[in-house]
């Protein structure tokens, strides 16, 4: 998906020049592990809103995304699948369009960090970094798992954090009081791969010396200095450089020396001139941004160096609360040391919620799945705008509540503004031949109203607060509707000689409609279209809200533009999945038999009196068992690839008695001994021999 542009269609036109900013815009990368969950949704609404704001403005946007391909989850998943880590990422890869385009989201690009601008960049800045004297090799005691034979990544090691002492907690940094920490650090570690205890093994690592004075120095300013973090958060990266009391009463200071390598096998970026290390996935993820960046300019034909030179450049990142750390303390001071430009906002969000602060989760009914609300025939902008009325700038939960939801925007979009135009348009098609009339001077004084608060809007767009740019449209929007209600349109249509009023009130209510719609677009880039169709003009920018259509102006037919949320499609969005099907040990639990049908079958207790090797066979055993009946049978098994002879001698089992005779190649086969194995041979291999509990003797019957 290297170098795909979408939504071409949706991207505003500005019809200012186009000098005023230039911004380059991103979000946090996905990992490709998984399909997008609604966090990254959220997310991305709110970062196209803020652009297609800015390019309302006549700004010069580049919005890049990227998916972030590298680490140690990604290589064990893709084996896992039998895949390479290249084939299985762009096979996560590959599915990104399809919720991109439903929920109207249009990056400029969409990369992955194992590009091969990647790969030069996260080289380049880290030989920046070493030359600037800020990388150091240390040898380290590292975690390895020894039943899986290889140093085990952060997140694949698990513990207590020794910071909170929350439990299960990943190796890198605590997800409950956000401690970054290294993975030795952790109390009673385990291997999430194997379980096993993990041993300490020594290894030579790359650190960049976060605690150089020169680093604190700058980081101290550009977090604290209140123009590129919002206020909470500057508060809680404060934390990070004083002194700490930890729950168990020592204390920690400062910020920490950063370890940005990893040992082979390691899908990712080779550190140069250091064969077998790998540079930590963390390191080149937010490199990612620039290799987006780079990869649309390459392909336009115009020079990264000198646009990411230019010092009215602004660089602004979309993130969540839980990567606050990789990107006001490492990402800046990457950035800084290996001499490029760093960011002008870290735009911090908080996590999305249900039902009043639930957590999400499918198998309670309570998770939002964004292809299953597309799939029901959701209007994709209900959300987008749901979303806008929620988010405020700052780094706050927001909660999806259903009913809320169906409130919102069948009052709002359906009841406040859609109706607007569906009130007004018919009479100007049929009456009036599809051309405007003049505004009344009660009309005038409501259109110049509603014109005094582009401003305001436009402002709290720019500040991400876009729940207080709905509400003050939705107020406009009762200003509007209070006229509509006044002058009662349908009414005066069916009164002799009120025509010239009819035209005012209608033509008034277009005008309105087409404001509202301009403060709108950024949440509603689809209908901002339709009714740009609608109203027969070019692309709507923030500057035309200080002009009219004016007298005269032609409009085309009305179609309807949203349809009303319904109880029904709220209880499907939410309804609890089909159990998903288990199949155990591989395959499905057989056909439902009686009593009866079980009883046919005799079990036995077996002793395995002697054990030998199957001459000519690979497979085979030849048991000699005693079921207690006086004699011994004999029984073919093959179980060889599991047990050497002497491990079964002795030993009790369990045989089917009753199973007819079979000739073999070898002899004839008395019974059948039982054991265990899952369907899928390869991915499970094994084959398990039933031994009973000590105390059962040959000959009884299992019942």
């Amino acid at each position: 998906m290297a170098g795909v542009s979408y939504n071409d269609r949706f991207r505003p036109v500005c019809s200012k020049p186009m000098s005023a900013r230039k911004i380059f815009v991103t979000t946090a990368l996905p990992y490709a592990n998984g399909k997008f969950h609604i966090g990254h949704i959220m997310e991305y609404i709110q970062a196209d809103t803020w652009v297609r704001a800015q390019r309302m403005q006549g700004a010069q946007v580049n919005f890049v995304g990227a998916d972030d391909a590298h680490g140690a989850p990604i290589m064990i998943a893709a084996e896992k699948a039998g895949k390479t880590p290249q084939q299985f990422v762009a096979e996560i890869a590959a599915g990104r369009k399809e919720y991109l385009d439903g929920f109207h989201i249009a990056f400029d690009n969409w990369h992955s960090t194992d590009a091969p601008e990647n790969h030069e960049l996260a080289q380049q800045i880290y030989l920046d970094l070493k030359q600037a004297g800020l990388i150091e090799t240390r040898t380290i005691e590292q975690f390895y798992d020894p039943e899986k034979g290889m140093f085990l990544p952060d997140r694949f090691i698990k513990g207590e954090c020794p910071r909170c002492h929350a439990k299960d907690q990943y190796g890198d940094n605590c997800e409950v009081c956000g401690a970054v920490y290294a993975p030795t650090e952790l109390i009673a570690p385990y291997s999430a791969l194997s379980g096993a205890r993990p041993e300490l093994k020594t290894s030579e690592h790359f650190f960049f010396k976060l605690s150089d004075p020169r680093c604190v120095e700058f980081l101290k300013e550009w977090t604290q200095n209140g123009e590129h973090v919002q206020p909470e958060v500057a508060a809680k990266i404060r934390e990070w450089f004083g002194t700490r009391t930890n729950p168990d009463g020592s204390t920690s200071s400062g910020l920490d020396d950063w370890d940005i390598s990893r040992d082979a096998p390691y899908f990712g970026i080779e550190i140069p001139d250091a064969p077998g290390k790998y540079f930590y996935v963390w390191l080149d993820a937010p490199i990612g941004y620039l290799a987006s960046l780079k990869n649309l300019l390459d392909r336009r034909g115009e020079d990264y160096e000198a646009y990411m030179a230019d010092p009215q450049l602004e660089q602004y990142h979309f993130i969540g609360k839980d990567i606050i750390t990789f990107h006001t303390l490492f990402w800046p001071a990457t950035l800084k040391f290996s001499g490029r430009k760093t960011p002008t906002r870290i735009c911090v969000h908080g996590f999305m919620t249900v039902n009043n602060g639930e957590k999400m989760s499918k198998s309670r009914g309570t998770g939002l799945d964004p292809l299953k609300y597309l799939a029901l025939g959701m209007h994709p902008e209900w959300l987008r705008y749901y979303l806008g009325a929620k988010l405020n700038g700052r780094n706050e939960d927001i909660d999806f509540n259903p009913d809320d939801f169906m409130a919102r925007v069948n009052a709002d979009l359906i009841g406040k503004y859609v109706n607007i135009a569906s009130r007004a348009a018919g009479f100007i098609t049929k009456r009036f031949g599809g051309k405007l009339g003049r505004a009344g001077d009660d009309g005038q004084a409501l259109l110049t109203a509603l014109r005094a608060q582009a401003g305001a809007i436009v402002a709290a767009y720019e500040e991400r607060n876009t729940a207080h740019a709905a509400r003050e449209i939705m107020l406009l929007c009762d200003k509007v509707n209070s006229y509509v209600d006044a002058n009662k349109p349908w009414e005066l249509a069916k009164q002799e000689g009120q025509d010239a009023r009819l035209h005012e009130v209608c033509s008034t209510c277009i005008e309105a409609f087409r404001l509202l719609t301009i403060y709108l677009k950024p949440m509603l880039p689809s209908v901002a279209a339709q009714v740009e169709t609608f109203l027969q003009v070019a692309p709507l920018a923030f500057a035309d809200a200080q002009t009219l259509l004016g007298v005269g102006h032609a409009i085309g037919p009305y179609q309807h533009l949203m349809q009303r949320v319904t109880v029904e499609q709220l209880d499907a969005l939410f309804a609890l999945p089909e159990p998903e099907l288990v199949l155990p040990g591989g395959e499905a639990i057989a056909p439902e038999i009686k009593i009866d049908d079980f009883a046919k079958v005799d079990l036995r207790i077996a002793k395995i009196v002697e054990c030998k090797a199957v001459e000519g066979s690979t497979k085979l055993l030849q048991l000699t068992l005693d079921a207690g009946e006086g004699r011994m049978r004999n029984v073919f098994s093959g179980i060889s690839s599991m047990y050497r002879p002497e491990q079964l001698q002795g030993k009790l089992t369990v045989l089917v008695a009753n199973l007819a005779p079979r000739k073999m190649k070898f002899g004839v086969s008395e019974g059948m001994v039982l054991a265990a194995s899952h369907a899928d041979e390869k991915t499970h291999p094994g084959i398990y021999v039933l031994e009973p509990f000590p105390g059962a003797e040959p000959g009884m019957r299992i019942h």
